[in-house]
């Protein structure tokens, strides 16, 4: 949870950045609802991927952290382990045999056997953890600032990094992490986007605006948080997934250009 004042100089800043984007050359895309799937409104989404047909979702809260395997037709939980408190879960990733998890302000995190989810180990880190994906070779982690850490995906140490910008300018606030065809696929924390960043340049090379996606805020407990999160691609049907802090729904979308909207 943010501290007010810090959240609202981030919103300010992140209002110039969708300006900034709607008015330069990054190709900008809308989107197409596909399909949609019930989601667990109590789940507050962190990390979200899809692997063998199903999903697996990290949720937060101090005391509400969990891991989870779902069943994406149906949204029933089909295995969980809880996360105890005071440890805050963030985002997860699959790494052959092993689940990896972030914590957001404990400066370590967890790793678990992908099938059991019998915790195997855990590993440390300075600053904050955010969210993970992967791309068959590393392991790419945000911690709320523009610089995503590349990590070794065996030792789970940092071995580089990307720094994230659009039009020259930093990009603050990369979320939830998803790898999509070559490309890292950000949620801005507290907008609308979702970013397609070139892992190799660090330069913001399309924006997704999200904008009308989700549940009115006026039905959600605590509007504010429950915010778009969560990104998860299914890579064999070409599905891309995505939801929000306990949104009711998860929406498979196509992207659209812009002025289809």
């Amino acid at each position: 949870m943010k501290k007010p004042l810090f959240r609202l100089l981030i919103l300010l800043s992140l209002c110039l950045a969708s300006a900034a984007f709607a008015q330069s050359a990054i190709p900008i895309y809308g989107y197409k609802v596909v399909r949609t799937y019930p989601h667990d409104t109590s789940a507050y989404t962190e990390g979200l991927f899809y692997l063998n047909g199903y999903l697996y979702e990290s949720t937060g809260t101090e005391g509400g952290s969990t891991i989870r395997k779902v069943d994406l037709a149906t949204g029933k939980v089909l295995q969980k382990v809880d996360l105890p408190p005071p440890d805050y879960g963030e985002g997860i990733v699959a790494w052959k045999n092993r689940l990896i998890e972030l914590t957001w302000q404990s400066q370590r995190g967890y790793i678990y056997d992908l099938h059991s989810f019998k915790r195997v180990g855990q590993f440390t880190y300075p600053g904050e953890g955010w969210a993970l994906t992967e791309d068959g070779k590393h392991i790419y982690m945000s911690d709320g600032t523009p610089t995503l850490r590349v990590l070794d995906p065996e030792t789970l140490k940092q071995v580089g990094k990307i720094d994230v910008t659009a039009l020259g300018r930093p990009v603050v606030n990369l979320n939830e992490l998803e790898w999509v065809k070559g490309k890292i696929y950000a949620n801005v924390w507290l907008t609308h986007n979702i970013v397609q960043i070139d892992p190799a340049s660090g330069k913001v090379v399309g924006v997704i605006n999200l904008t009308g996606l989700g549940p009115d805020p006026q039905t959600l407990s605590d509007p504010s948080n429950d915010v778009l999160n969560g990104i998860a691609y299914d890579a064999k049907h070409d599905r891309l997934f995505v939801t929000g802090k306990r949104w009711p729904l998860i929406y498979e979308i196509t992207l659209t250009p812009q002025s289809d909207n």
